[in-house]
């Protein structure tokens, strides 16, 4: 009876099993590190927001440049030809020259604008309607607005732009292609120079949980050789530590995530009354759920890296004397 009652005993025990003591040990290791960052609460609170001003700003910058891109996105009709025609070339006869020439194999599409037709935009859009009322001819010519083929590589742009250009009904062959080339090369290198900055952000971050680490594995040396006289490893001394720097890096790249949609709730009236000037609608891009989570996982891998990197060097020169 006394063998059975001793294995009823400790079965509830086995049957909790390996996964779940690991699993509650962590847990109390965890709750425990949490509360030492509330015990100190401006010391943590300092941390924390260098980490999270530090994975804010490139994630702000890569917002700008998501932004700006949305924005290039409707610039295709600057890679347009606009061919305007001479004065004495009728409607009929620019018609006719939009139909041959939306034969080339090297054109996607062709656009006519009748002189009647610029005109009447004009008035509405420059607010001298009045004024030009008492022209007596209209000054504009029609207009052939080419969309060249995907296709088309910079060779075979400049080759049709000349051969527009000496059509005997064109006066004039506008395109103008390299400032949107030069904006799209100016973004590619902001996007370079954030990837560059956020790797010695997060370098710094690393720096800074790890220097932080390191003062409280000091203040804590006493603890530390108790622990390991009574044979605890090195993997279960440097755990509370670990976890420290987890909650780092969440709580920074939580507040991380707050500063930059504050910031976008502060652009989004500018950038509607900067719209509203244009006639257009720009509404400002925000992190997706995917960008979010990339920011927490970054802050809480620096601040495990970071932490075990200092826990690792100077858990090795505490022992027990």
């Amino acid at each position: 009876m006394a063998v059975t009652r001793h294995s009823d005993a400790v079965a509830p025990v086995r049957s909790s099993g390996p996964l779940s003591t690991w699993l509650t040990r962590h847990f109390s290791t965890s709750i425990g590190a949490l509360g030492r960052l509330f015990r100190q609460p401006f010391a943590s609170l300092m941390i924390v927001l260098v980490i999270a001003v530090t994975l804010a700003i490139p994630a702000a910058l890569s917002l700008v440049v998501k932004n700006a891109q949305a924005v290039s996105a409707g610039w295709d009709n600057a890679l347009d030809f606009s061919i305007y025609l001479r004065r004495d070339i009728s409607e009929i006869e620019a018609d006719g020259l939009a139909r041959l020439i939306r034969q080339r194999a090297d054109v996607e599409d062709v656009r006519l604008i009748t002189a009647s037709a610029a005109l009447g935009e004009f008035k509405q859009e420059s607010g001298f309607g009045q004024a030009l009322d008492h022209l007596s001819e209209n000054p504009l010519p029609h207009t052939l607005v080419v969309r060249p083929s995907p296709a088309n590589t910079s060779q075979s742009m400049i080759l049709l732009q000349e051969e527009l250009g000496n059509l005997p009904e064109a006066e004039l062959v506008q395109v103008d292609t390299e400032w949107v080339q030069r904006f799209h090369a100016i973004l590619d290198i902001v996007k370079r120079a954030i990837v560059i900055g956020a790797s010695l952000l997060g370098v710094a971050i690393v720096v800074i949980i790890g220097n932080t680490i390191r003062l409280d594995i000091q203040n804590r040396r006493e603890e530390i050789e108790v622990t390991k006289l009574i044979g605890a490893s090195n993997a279960f001394v440097r755990r509370p530590f670990l976890w420290s720097g987890f909650w780092y890096g969440l709580f920074g790249g939580l507040l991380a995530l707050g500063l930059v949609q504050y910031g976008l709730f502060l652009l989004e009236q500018p950038a509607a009354r900067l719209a509203g000037l244009y006639q257009s609608r720009v509404s400002v891009l925000s992190l997706t759920p995917a960008e979010s989570f990339s920011i927490l996982g970054v802050g809480v891998a620096l601040g495990l890296v970071g932490s075990w990197f200092a826990a690792a060097r100077h858990m090795r020169r505490i022992e027990p004397r």
